[in-house]
């Protein structure tokens, strides 16, 4: 259960991370293209510790609660959702198949030849497949993009939202949701962006996820074990402070005057760090050898000048994510919390926008 080819209007997007759950809901507008969506609803609520382990939930009611608590306080009232599986929990694989098939007759040879792609029995997985167009070097056939997950990555996420009284109208995968975002973010279909190879560094509490475009695709993935929580467990070993309160007064920018110099200025070196090395791995890994433009998300990417020091380290332009800067915003929704919270909203973002493809 992907979700794909099966999208309907009406969806919240529920962004489930290790230490916080996104929601948000958009509607279309009949204003300009340059305000085509419009945020209706928004919110972003803390999880309990060890509720989600390496993108695994660990806590199902307790993950339900906190998506239940997020509904309430967005004042959304839809019913259907939209969630995504971690990228590193999704097996994808694209496979030719003839193109006079029906969809009925896709499925029923894809479900017949799964076994040839799939490493696990197929009663332990969910399998979808997308249609993504003629196969370059043979007109008789069609490239089809196969996606599988084990049952119970699946199967958790449902269960949370059922907890929260939402139903899951789509399971997507997260690398496929950056990649709907970042089709509103950088204007795909405008000239100017075409064949532009773009690297999103989602810089989470504990990994650090890079995602990779090209002409608008997704062309590469991989994450690395470095996120936020590295900056806060220095601020409390430094400060000797509790984890709540390291959070609370990195939040208010409370803190020594020592910090800019001795705990900032050395995380923000390491994640340049970090990305510059991640980029390496792509182009070792892919027929590329460079990249136009880097854009932060995740919640690291508002640490202020963050984006000025990667880019002088990398080389090229480096920009914060902000989906909702060509967005209208509805009149339940705070301004200031959303554009704070923004570059953390993009999975979530591309999840909502299912409702109009």
């Amino acid at each position: 259960m992907f979700g794909f080819g099966r999208k309907q209007r009406a969806l919240v997007g529920v962004d489930i991370s290790s230490t916080a759950v996104k929601l948000i809901e958009l509607s279309q507008t009949a204003g300009t293209a340059a305000e085509l969506y419009r945020v209706d609803a928004f919110t972003v609520e803390p999880l309990p510790v060890n509720a989600v382990v390496e993108k695994k939930i660990s806590d199902v009611d307790a993950v339900g609660q906190t998506i239940q608590r997020a509904v309430a306080k967005s004042g959304t009232k839809t019913k259907r959702a939209a969630c995504a599986v971690a990228g590193s929990a999704v097996i994808t694989k694209v496979i030719s198949m003839a193109a006079a098939l029906s969809d009925a007759e896709m499925e029923t040879q894809i479900q017949l030849e799964a076994d040839q792609y799939i490493p696990y029995p197929l009663e332990e997985v969910n399998i979808d497949f997308d249609l993504i167009g003629p196969s370059p070097n043979n007109p008789d056939m069609v490239d089809v993009l196969l996606a599988a997950s084990r049952r119970e990555n699946v199967d958790d996420r449902v269960a949370v939202l059922e907890v929260a009284g939402l139903t899951a109208e789509i399971v997507d995968v997260e690398a496929y949701a950056m990649e709907n975002a970042c089709a509103l973010l950088l204007g795909r279909f405008d000239d100017e962006r075409q064949d532009q190879t773009v690297a999103v560094a989602d810089v989470g509490a504990t990994t650090t996820t890079l995602h990779v475009l090209h002409d608008g695709k997704t062309v590469y993935t991989r994450e690395q074990n470095f996120g936020g929580n590295q900056l806060l467990d220095e601020v409390e070993r430094r400060y000797g402070l509790a984890r709540p309160q390291a959070l609370e007064r990195l939040e208010e920018n409370r803190l020594p005057e020592n910090f800019a110099t001795e705990v900032l200025g050395p995380f923000k070196e390491a994640l340049a760090q970090q990305i510059a090395r991640a980029l390496q791995f792509f182009y070792s890994a892919s027929a590329f050898n460079r990249t136009d433009q880097v854009v932060l998300a995740g919640g690291a990417a508002r640490i202020e000048k963050l984006d000025e020091l990667v880019e002088e380290r990398l080389g090229f332009p480096v920009s914060v994510a902000n989906p909702f800067a060509p967005m209208a915003v509805g009149p339940g929704v705070d301004p200031e919390a959303l554009a704070k919270a923004a570059p953390s909203m993009m999975i979530a973002t591309g999840l909502a926008l299912r409702a109009f493809d």
